[in-house]
């Protein structure tokens, strides 16, 4: 029998306001534990919450980024469940008037083209505490830092019918809300993590399997890791002759596996109702007019430029858009170098084959995209050639320099001098006469060109890959009639 997966996300984004949603205590990072959680925090006697605008304002740029409905009306209700991370008993969120509502994004799936995932709502809450096992044998610590810091959770429709979809989606939502600036999407420090609800069914049946909910998965590797570990669980379950559980799971990345944390048979009942210390949020049209025209040039926008203004396609422009850091930085190596398509080879080639085998941050760049676009005008003017810029290329990001003091220094220039390289043939052709007779003897263009490009390595070699490639094959071809 052939399956289908079904996918829907719920992604918790912690908002970067510098106060907590309902308290004025702090939510940097990385304080001693409990160092930043007030009386507001704990619910304690006579205390009351305070509604952050910021929060608000953050969640209706998000809504408006997704072309959703902005609610001018929405409610804060109270979820009750006890766990020693959440002091009051209860956690405030929105269950029954979201600030955001329906929209929508659109991905782009490797082999598989774009399309487009619904957003259900996007919803403001508080974040819990955070409970420590590590340093603790045989007991739990408690940090309620966390507990009261801004979230937007955003739910999606269960439109992804792939782990690589769901990783686009979220791939995505991380760039916009990178992009406004209303979180820095850290998922390492838990600034977004991901809920999946997987299910399986038969290959053209309507009606949804039983789903399960794998908790905060926090990277986009293990996120499609753990979907993709779950639908094989879930396939080996029925052809087996067993059901699904509707329940709750964990993601083991060391053992590869999902793990079963609570069943979840029916609903739980968390006795939501309306917060009697929060007034509805009312907003009017103004307001998000005003935030309207505060909002950044996106992703999309960003690349349907990319591929207007520097003649992309749009394959080139979608990577370069991925963080607005990697999009400022190849624009500005674009228009220093005057040649786009260079710059975007360079950008997603060796500037990412570094950043990623030494873990740095675009942002932490050594190279600077001036220093990268002059190294592309050398190419371009014949000082260098591309297999030599790459040389140059890592002296630049080891701080040897820039790429004219680099080149001058391990004499790096071409050799352009047609004489020079006409010696450079004679002395290849007249060391591999086998090589010369087969290429003259071959009537199979494709495997002409193919003991040719040998020979133009060959002279390559010879110059220690000073030559000029063009005026190689030139005179190579011309020497071999």
């Amino acid at each position: 029998m052939q399956w289908e997966t079904v996918i829907g996300l719920e992604v918790h984004v912690q908002l970067a306001t510098q106060s907590k949603i309902f308290s004025g205590a702090s939510t940097a990072f990385g304080a001693e534990p409990n160092e930043q959680a007030c009386a507001i925090d704990l619910a304690m006697p006579g205390m009351l919450p305070v509604l952050n605008e910021g929060a608000v304002r953050m969640a209706v740029k998000f809504g408006l980024a997704v072309n959703a409905e902005i609610a001018h009306r929405s409610v804060f209700d109270r979820k009750n469940y006890f766990y020693p991370d959440l002091p009051k008993g209860y956690q405030i969120s929105q269950m029954y008037h979201p600030i955001v509502g329906p929209g929508e994004v659109s991905i782009d799936v490797p082999g598989s083209g774009q399309r487009t995932v619904g957003i259900h709502h996007a919803h403001l809450e508080e974040d819990a505490g955070k409970s420590l096992h590590e340093d603790f044998h045989g007991m739990t610590g408690i940090d309620l830092n966390r507990a009261g810091t801004p979230l937007l959770e955003i739910v999606s429709e269960p439109d992804m019918r792939s782990a690589a979809e769901a990783v686009a989606y979220l791939r995505k939502l991380h760039a916009i809300v990178t992009y406004l600036g209303i979180s820095d999407g850290d998922m390492s420090q838990g600034s977004m993590r991901c809920d999946c609800n997987v299910s399986v069914r038969p290959v053209g049946q309507q009606e949804l399997g039983t789903r399960t909910e794998i908790k905060n998965v926090n990277s986009f590797r293990f996120v499609e890791k753990a979907i993709n570990t779950e639908v094989e669980r879930q396939i080996e379950l029925i052809e087996d002759g067993d059901r699904v559980v509707q329940e709750t799971r964990l993601y083991d990345a060391d053992r590869n596996e999902t793990r079963s944390m609570r069943t979840k048979e029916f609903a739980n009942d968390y006795r939501y109702f309306p917060d009697p210390d929060l007034l509805p949020v009312e907003i009017d049209d103004d307001y998000i007019s005003d935030v309207r025209a505060q909002l950044p040039e996106l992703p999309d926008e960003k690349s349907a430029r990319f591929e207007r203004e520097y003649g992309l396609s749009h394959d080139e422009s979608t990577p370069l858009v991925q963080t607005r850091t990697q999009a400022d930085y190849f624009e500005t190596v674009a228009r220093n170098c005057g040649d786009a398509r260079q710059a975007a080879n360079w950008v997603m080639g060796e500037l990412a084959r570094l950043l990623n085998q030494t873990d740095t941050a675009i942002t932490d760049c050594p190279v600077a995209p001036e220093a990268l676009a002059t190294l592309i005008q050398r190419i371009q003017d014949g000082t260098i050639s591309g297999k030599i810029a790459k040389q140059v290329f890592e002296a630049m990001w080891e701080g040897k320099g820039s790429a004219d003091d680099i080149i001058e220094a391990q004499g790096l220039k071409q050799v352009s001098d047609s004489g020079e390289i006409e010696t450079l043939v004679d002395k290849v052709l007249s060391e591999n006469t086998a090589m010369v007779e087969d290429y003259q003897g071959e009537e199979v263009d494709k495997k002409r060109k193919k003991k040719f490009n040998a020979l133009v390595g060959q002279v390559m070699k010879a110059s220690q890959g000073k030559a000029n490639p063009a005026q190689v094959n030139q005179i190579l071809q011309k020497k071999l009639g």
